[in-house]
């Protein structure tokens, strides 16, 4: 026998014949999903490349607007003049048996809001006096009334909307956006992360983690000013020409290792390497606004060099102009319970300030460019909150975490404009027509995309997983 071939291990053998094991794995996985059939790219050769979808698309990018901590419709959305009328009484028994909530006793009574509504628009959507900037857009937006999720704590909620699972580990709706289709982008990734307000989200970067999906399509967070990533400029003395031959030395290791083993975390390898030297250029260009108006700075409220919410909504349009295929913005300070610095006062009215001419801002300037009815704009946070008052400080000033009912809004990308989709009770307690679940919202986005929610999967620990579980219905009544 060949004295080689005896030093040979088993795990040895498997690794160094033909694809090996791991590729014949992946390969009968792609296979199986549809990804790997004729004229469709290798993944392991681009991980980003485009993609046929499982059906045509209506729209080609998302950008969703996540407000962290669980804005309350009853103070932004819907108008409750019974929950106003029965404001410091006990709800009814019925209302409230065998319900759980975060913080809220069973003493908890009804607080009706004292915020002013009116309706606007041909659609006569109601608002708040809170949301000034919204009125342009009610006509432009479908708004969704009758949200309800399943989780009311705030790390396991955030994870619930932006994974479909409450638990860390999951592919996020960027991962999986990205993984189904791809991106347009060669010079920024495919999915990118813009954060604002006082502190990062609850739940950290498992809000946008690839999960068990290769790591080529987790979403890469940017910073608001300077370069997006930390150490992207090159080290002092390596010349462009200098950096590009390392890159190719490193990239022909790495494709001689992956024809190896076919590991696609190799490719994501190759690939962020790849990125990395392409960005640059293109990283500088996009940070740079001297190239957009002043009429639009301060349609935004954006500043040259800025680090705000208005200033990633409009890198947010800049990133899809560029091809990017989904963006995630993420501003915090949403969790109103009535203590310190979470008033439904002083402290609703900051945080709206924040987001409110930015986030109207955005659909009107997509709209204007052209650019509205390929990218689906979505408005919204992890749950809302409850119509009976919380007491913090002996103080009632604000409110629980809710889960049976809260507003989130969508624009573009085949949503039906200005149309109002959902209806809750007088107490806006729970939602009595058009339900939509956030399984439901998550199937309605992906077949907006081209992607079918059933179709879209990935096999893991010995099961296909997808983005809804096994849950989930495309809701056709918003749907153009």
């Amino acid at each position: 026998m060949d004295p080689l071939l005896q030093q040979t291990t088993r795990r040895h053998f498997f690794e160094r014949c033909g694809l090996g094991l791991g590729g014949i794995a992946l390969s009968d996985m792609l296979a199986r999903d549809g990804f790997a059939a004729a004229g469709s790219p290798d993944r392991n050769a681009d991980p980003m490349a485009t993609r046929r979808s499982h059906h045509d698309a209506k729209a080609k990018n998302v950008i969703f607007m996540f407000m962290a901590g669980g804005p309350s419709h009853l103070e932004l959305f819907e108008d409750k003049p019974r929950l106003r009328e029965f404001s410091g009484k006990m709800p009814p028994e019925s209302l409230v048996k065998g319900k759980r909530f975060a913080f809220l006793g069973k003493d908890a009574k009804l607080l009706g809001t004292d915020r002013k509504f009116a309706r606007y628009g041909e659609s006569q959507m109601e608002l708040s006096e809170l949301f000034p900037h919204h009125r342009k857009i009610v006509d432009e937006v479908c708004w969704l009334r009758g949200m309800k999720t399943d989780v009311f704590n705030h790390g396991p909620a955030k994870l619930f909307m932006n994974t479909g699972f409450q638990v860390p580990g999951r592919p996020s709706m960027g991962s999986w956006v990205t993984y189904g289709i791809g991106s347009e982008s060669r010079d920024l990734p495919g999915f990118v992360v813009l954060q604002s307000g006082p502190r990062g989200p609850r739940g950290g970067n498992a809000l946008w983690s690839g999960g068990f999906l290769p790591s080529s399509y987790q979403g890469v967070p940017f910073r608001g000013n300077g370069d997006p990533i930390l150490n992207l400029a090159s080290p002092k003395g390596i010349t462009p020409e200098r950096q590009r031959d390392f890159v190719d030395v490193v990239g022909a290791l790495n494709r001689e290792r992956l024809g190896v083993t076919g590991d696609p975390e190799i490719a994501t390898r190759i690939n962020a390497y790849e990125m990395a030297y392409r960005m640059q250029t293109s990283a500088p260009d996009l940070m740079d606004l001297s190239d957009e108006s002043q009429a639009t700075l301060d349609l935004y409220g954006a500043t040259q060099g800025g680090n705000s919410y208005g200033n990633n909504c409009l890198l947010a349009r800049r990133l899809i102009e560029r091809g990017v295929r989904f963006v995630q913005l993420y501003h915090t300070d949403w969790d109103h319970h009535g203590g310190p610095g979470q008033t439904l006062g002083k402290d609703l009215e900051k945080v709206c300030a924040e987001v409110d001419q930015a986030s109207a801002a955005l659909v009107l300037d997509l709209k204007q460019r052209g650019l509205l009815d390929d990218t689906i704009v979505v408005w919204g946070g992890e749950f809302g909150r409850t119509p009976m008052g919380e007491t913090r400080d002996n103080k009632v000033g604000g409110r629980d975490h809710h889960i049976d009912a809260f507003t989130m809004w969508a624009a573009g990308g085949g949503f039906k404009a200005g149309m109002t989709h959902g209806q809750t009770d007088d107490f806006g307690y729970e939602v009595v027509d058009g339900l939509v679940h956030v399984h439901d919202l998550h199937a309605t986005i992906l077949n907006q995309l081209g992607l079918d929610h059933e179709k879209l999967t990935f096999r893991f620990q010995g099961r296909d997983f997808r983005l809804t579980d096994v849950h989930g219905h495309v809701v056709k009544e918003v749907l153009a």
